[in-house]
């Protein structure tokens, strides 16, 4: 696996990458947000790791360009804790956010979290069914394919996993922790922006009207549900 560490201090780079490699990964180095474009344009990347403030091309503008091609997993460094910071992050399209100075145990096991669901988009569905739909609504977890309508609709590895987890399971309510720990695989701490984040984007591709959603809905104070068709 290729794995692409893109910050301007060189010794958090070098830092990383050490740990990475220790994992077996393939380490490349940028050190702004134009660099890290260039060598996704050059080479097979499987996930990237990317500081928000740098200079030329800071990491969220980064990752906004990166969205408009690829769905690769995104993973922002940030050196402020703020929600703020962190929720504009996984608004632009990063699949999750850790925070300077950080445990690079903790750096790995995310890393490996995110390979293990971007990897999973190529394994057949359970139970030998692969096809789950509600009205015009459909997932082919077979070809990892979501369509409204019969056009395909283009959805980050955690969006997918978010709606194929309510689509297998229509009319049953999840709420926020249940949803987070479904699909991040770990205790629910201060997941609510997340998970909501994540939820307004998957409205956004698959809803005609987001604010009056036709499939995804809420179920207030519990938490989020695909009616049955």
């Amino acid at each position: 696996m290729n794995i692409l560490v893109c910050d301007d201090d060189k010794e958090i780079v070098e830092a990383i990458e050490i740990y990475l490699q220790q994992e077996g990964y393939q380490v490349f180095r940028a050190y702004d947000g134009e660099d890290a474009l260039k060598i996704l344009k050059e080479e097979e990347i499987h996930l990237l790791i990317i500081d928000v403030m740098m200079p030329k091309l800071d990491g969220i503008r980064a990752t906004l360009k990166i969205r408009e091609e690829s769905s690769i997993p995104i993973i922002i460094l940030s050196a402020k804790s703020e929600d703020t910071d962190k929720i504009l992050g996984l608004n632009v399209g990063a699949d999750d956010y850790i925070t300077k100075p950080f445990n690079p145990l903790e750096l790995v096991a995310r890393v490996k979290s995110q390979l293990r669901r971007y990897t999973k988009l190529g394994n057949a569905a359970e139970n030998g069914q692969a096809v789950y739909q509600v009205g015009g609504l459909a997932i082919n977890d077979e070809l990892k394919e979501v369509t409204v309508d019969g056009e395909i609709v283009k959805l980050t590895p955690i969006e997918y996993n978010i709606l194929l987890l309510l689509m297998k399971n229509q009319g049953k309510v999840f709420s926020i922790n249940q949803i987070y720990e479904n699909i991040w695989n770990e205790d629910a701490i201060g997941a609510d922006n997340t998970v909501a984040v994540h939820i307004r984007h998957i409205r956004e591709k698959i809803e005609i009207n987001p604010k009056e959603p036709r499939y995804l809905k809420v179920v207030w104070g519990v938490g989020y549900k695909i009616d049955k068709n």
